[in-house]
Formats: C-alpha cells, structure tokens, sequence
C-alpha cells in the first residue's frame, strides 16, 4: 500500500507507527498520526505551527524514558545502538489482510502494529484520490474526521485548524 506514499509521507506513518511500538500500544490511533505528522513534518504548511514537542505534550506515549532516566539509562542511546536502520520506510510495508479487509497492518523491523479504526480512515482518505500520497493527503485524512481528536489535538498546541484546512486545498463543507 506504500507504492503511492511520498518517500515523506511514508516517513510520518512509519515514525507513527514505531512511536505506537515503543509505547506499547496495541494499534496505532490517529493522535500518533498527528504526533508523527509534527515530528516529520511531510509538508511546508505555514499555518501547520505545532511542532513535534508542543503535540507529543498532548499525546500519551508512555513515560518509559524518564523512568529509565532515574536508572541512569539514556533511552535515545539505546535506540541509537540498538535500532540502526530501524526506521529508515523502505524497511516497513503496511498491507491489508486478505482475510479481514478493513485491517490494515504496518510491518517493519520493530514489529508490527495494526492501525486502529480512525488511523485506518486516515490512510483511505488519503489514498482516496488518484495520485501521490503526500503529507497534506495525510493530514487531509486526519481532518476529514472531527471524531478522532486530530483537531482537538492541533487546536490544543495552537494552529489556527481553519487556516490550516484553507492553505492545505483540504475541501470541506461549510455548516449553516
């Protein structure tokens, strides 16, 4: 499902994705879609102003670094020695099952994670046109869904969503 995702699009879900491992989550939810759209950034959205810190602030993955840090272990560092490669996206692949097609799975050297209900969403809103699937698709994805917290998320580290959704040529219907 990798072949229509930019090299950076492809980046944002795999950072997601290992972000999901690492907190020991049991899929991969939309608020870690956004926390991996912030880190990598697959866009040049002016109007996108949070930045990885001010999302990861608002999402929960896990406190395993600073208790490691109270053990006097340095858990960049150990990612470091332990994960060369690791996260470089032509190493991961994310497939659909044959038997269960609305589940979508990302594989890589990491491990492997299912995409919950609303991150799976986001993956088909952006591939939903013909084209290449790019940063902006993604984030298209994670807007066209108010229920998924995206916007609460975005909204919560001070982007100006409206703003974000006009510059990004995202459609959307205007309410009465």
């Amino acid at each position: 499902m990798f072949a229509r995702f930019t090299e950076d699009a492809r980046r944002a879900v795999v950072r997601a994705g290992i972000l999901a491992l690492d907190a020991g989550r049991p899929a991969l939810d939309a608020d870690l879609m956004v926390l991996g759209l912030a880190e990598v950034r697959p866009f040049s959205l002016a109007s996108f102003t949070a930045s990885g810190r001010d999302v990861r602030e608002r999402v929960d993955v896990g406190d395993a670094r600073s208790l490691l840090a109270t053990l006097g272990i340095d858990l960049d560092e150990v990612h470091r020695r332990t994960r060369a490669g690791a996260d470089v996206p032509g190493a991961w692949s994310l497939r659909r099952s044959r038997v269960r097609p609305l589940r979508l799975t990302l594989y890589g050297p990491l491990g492997e994670i299912p995409l919950a209900m609303h991150a799976r969403k986001v993956i088909e809103v952006a591939r939903w046109r013909p084209g290449p699937v790019t940063g902006e698709r993604l984030l298209w994805g994670l807007l066209a869904d108010y229920s998924n917290g995206a916007a609460r998320i975005l909204i919560d580290a001070g982007v100006n969503v409206s703003e974000l959704v006009r510059e990004a040529g995202i459609p959307h219907r205007r309410t009465a």
